[in-house]
């Protein structure tokens, strides 16, 4: 806003006292003027506030002894001038009167373009800014496009190392399911005969070894307790090669082999084969039908090896060559890969437990707790398959 001297309104005139007026008039002017304009007073009034403003500029301006001064001198001149004015014939009037004009007309130009040259350097700084948040978001964008790039190159570089490492054996993956009828296997009545009848097929942990015998139901009531006539055996081999090898002779149902499979079924103990299997047939060193590619796996982590243990394969004709790993002149049951020959430090794939077997390392010192610990989860998971077999053959009898 311009200051009361380039003001049009005389501050006299907006507090309507004479250019002779004293202090104490101007205050009194003040007062009486300040009430009608105030804005609390005229609250519908969009000019009430300007008018206010101007008022106190006018007030302030008279009370001051040196502006006073220079305005009073202002108003003389400008009443000189006025007075000059009058003086003049109508051509000079007109002149004079056509040069203000002109000068009004430079003033107002002169703002208008003041005006334009800041409304110019807003609008730049505007469009400035804008490229710069544009540019910011654009490199925001790339950077996250370059993360985003760089995760999905990590977690396929960790998903193919993955697929290379073997899957966690599983405490149950060497042990499997043995059914069988005692009509055709009198003899298999204790641990130490069905871990023997087994024993060519490789190690077995007999003292975790869970069986139960179980006698049809008969239909007569009055008869006595009948005799059992099948089984059903819990068998943990102490290698998965050589629990592999068993249930891959009772699959293919080899008339060459030197176990008597008849009436007898040998199944993974969970129903299904171990992830170790699907992952070695995946990898090329196992096929589907059992036999192993020509390659071995390297070791790395702990437990991803597993010990081979290669017995004679019950499944194959003499001219079947001997897997990798295996004695010379011996015919496996199975070709499965020797996955432990690469590092002897690596601890084999062994059912938790069991005694000194082929690949099996010597516990290391200290390791007492935690071989007890290992016992009592053994006896209590023998205790609770035991359970599982009479609940099994309850619901069979029902």
């Amino acid at each position: 806003m311009a200051s009361q001297e380039e003001s049009d309104i005389s501050p006299y005139e907006l507090l309507n006292v004479s250019i002779e007026a004293t202090d104490q008039e101007i205050k009194s002017a003040y007062r009486q003027r300040s009430l009608k304009v105030h804005p609390d007073r005229n609250p519908n009034n969009p000019d009430a506030a300007r008018k206010f403003h101007e008022l106190n500029q006018a007030y302030e301006l008279l009370l001051d002894p040196l502006r006073r001064l220079a305005l009073d001198a202002k108003l003389r001149v400008k009443q000189a001038r006025a007075e000059r004015f009058k003086t003049y014939d109508t051509k000079r009037k007109n002149l004079v009167e056509e040069l203000e004009e002109r000068e009004r007309a430079f003033k107002k130009a002169r703002v208008q373009k003041q005006k334009e040259e800041v409304e110019v350097y807003h609008q730049t700084e505007r469009i400035k800014e804008e490229g710069r948040r544009m540019r910011e978001e654009r490199e925001k964008a790339t950077k996250e496009r370059e993360r985003l790039v760089e995760e999905e190159q990590k977690h396929t570089s960790m998903d193919a190392d993955s697929e290379l490492e073997p899957p966690p054996l599983d405490q149950f993956d060497t042990t499997v399911r043995l059914k069988y009828s005692l009509k055709s296997h009198s003899e298999l009545t204790t641990k130490e005969n069905i871990a023997s009848y087994l024993s060519p097929f490789g190690s077995v942990d007999v003292d975790s070894i869970v069986f139960s015998m179980k006698a049809k139901k008969s239909k007569s009531k009055g008869s006595g307790e009948a005799s059992p006539t099948h089984a059903t055996a819990l068998v943990p081999f102490k290698t998965i090669s050589d629990a592999y090898a068993a249930v891959t002779a009772s699959s293919t149902r080899s008339s060459s082999s030197r176990v008597d499979l008849s009436n007898m079924e040998i199944t993974w103990v969970n129903n299904k084969e171990p992830l170790i299997l699907g992952w070695l047939k995946k990898m090329g060193k196992l096929s589907a039908e059992g036999t192993s590619g020509n390659s071995s796996l390297a070791g790395g982590a702990a437990n991803s090896t597993v010990d081979s243990n290669p017995t004679p394969d019950r499944s194959s004709t003499a001219a079947t060559p001997t897997p990798f790993g295996a004695p010379a002149g011996s015919t496996p049951f199975s070709s499965f890969p020797n996955l432990g020959a690469t590092s002897s430090s690596t601890p084999s794939f062994s059912f938790p437990g069991s005694g000194q077997g082929a690949g099996t390392t010597t516990a290391a010192p200290g390791l007492d707790y935690e071989s007890l610990t290992m016992l009592r989860l053994r006896q209590a998971e023998r205790e609770r398959l035991e359970r599982e077999i009479r609940e099994r053959e309850a619901e069979e009898e029902n």
